[in-house]
């Protein structure tokens, strides 16, 4: 059986092998045995929680043994990672955003889990990550707002909570040669309203918390800063396209497992993942939630990880955040 190491994940050093759809099926030990747990570190109610809930019904039905979502958000995702890494069980899973945990080195000297416990299974979609402006600005472009911030230097504000989007907007900026100051939110929502209003100028965030304010006509959407466009938002240009790759970052939300799981049960949960996620009703309905449904295995899911790991290092140095994790 082949286990060579097909790719470090960059900072995080995990390890993905090889996605080999053939034969895994038959080589794989009976599993699952018993329920399977999926840990979240976002709340009920939200995208990748959605997306989860109707991956696992998939899931289930396939398995013949529940698949179950436990939401443990809170404490910059470190309350659900630790929860996954302490398991150490094969049938529990951790389905999360990479830019949940891609910004942990720039912003905890220590952590309670080893990043290299975790393992790449399946990339389910990529949430819609945003730039909005309050509407009442009058500004269409990014490069409008560039323009607007260098004609009146100090005088607009960008909100922003901890994560690796906010080091992905900061490197932009310094690279734009702007002066637009963070003002820092620890809760989403009221920085949305606070956009709405006008009283901060830009905010780079998961589409789905700006929709009701874009859809109320108070929040006019810029660009969106995933590598291709979405299909929910035909019109509006990525970051790249606008001619600022810098602020390019997709929202990766995938399916992890522990170090030490083996290749075969890797393989074979992928296999089930993609399928669950390719069913029409359940990318329909995943679409819905502002996420892009893509389904991918190990190998691109990992590839995809340390492109990311690169950009936010890249954006967070550039913007003179210094690494405080050592690997």
């Amino acid at each position: 059986m082949d286990r060579r190491s097909l790719l470090a994940l960059g900072a995080l050093g995990a390890v993905a092998l090889s996605f080999q759809p053939s034969g895994a099926n038959a080589q794989a030990p009976a599993w699952p045995q018993r329920t399977v747990r999926f840990i979240l570190p976002l709340g009920p109610g939200s995208g990748v929680d959605i997306g989860a809930r109707l991956v696992a019904d998939k899931l289930a039905a396939k398995w013949g043994k529940p698949v179950v979502i436990e939401n443990k958000p809170g404490g910059d995702a470190i309350v659900a990672l630790s929860a996954f890494t302490s398991a150490n069980d094969d049938h529990t899973l951790l389905m999360a955003p990479t830019s949940t945990f891609t910004a942990h080195p720039f912003l905890h000297e220590k952590l309670p889990y080893d990043v290299n416990d975790l393992v790449p299974i399946a990339r389910v979609s990529n949430t819609i990550v945003a730039a909005g402006v309050p509407a009442s600005l009058g500004v269409n472009t990014v490069d409008e707002l560039i323009a607007r911030a260098k004609k009146e230097p100090g005088k607009l504000n960008s909100a922003g909570t901890t994560g690796a989007v906010d080091f992905v907007v900061a490197g932009f900026l310094k690279q734009a040669g702007v002066d637009i100051a963070k003002v820092p939110y620890r809760d989403g929502v009221q920085a949305l309203n606070d956009l709405a209003e006008g009283r901060v100028q830009l905010y780079v965030a998961a589409y789905a918390i700006m929709r009701p304010q874009v859809q109320n006509g108070k929040v006019k959407i810029i660009a969106i800063t995933n590598s291709e466009r979405a299909p929910t938002l035909p019109d509006v240009p990525t970051a790249k396209e606008a001619g600022h790759p810098a602020l390019t970052l997709d929202g990766l939300v995938g399916l992890f497992g522990m170090r030490g799981m083996s290749k075969e049960l890797r393989d074979r949960i992928a296999m089930d993942v993609i399928e669950a996620a390719s069913d029409p009703d359940v990318a329909a309905k995943i679409n819905q939630t502002a996420q892009i449904v893509r389904p991918g295995g190990p190998d691109e899911f990992a590839r995809e990880i340390a492109e990311q790991t690169r950009r936010v290092a890249e954006s967070a140095q550039a913007a003179g955040f210094k690494r405080l994790l050592q690997n």
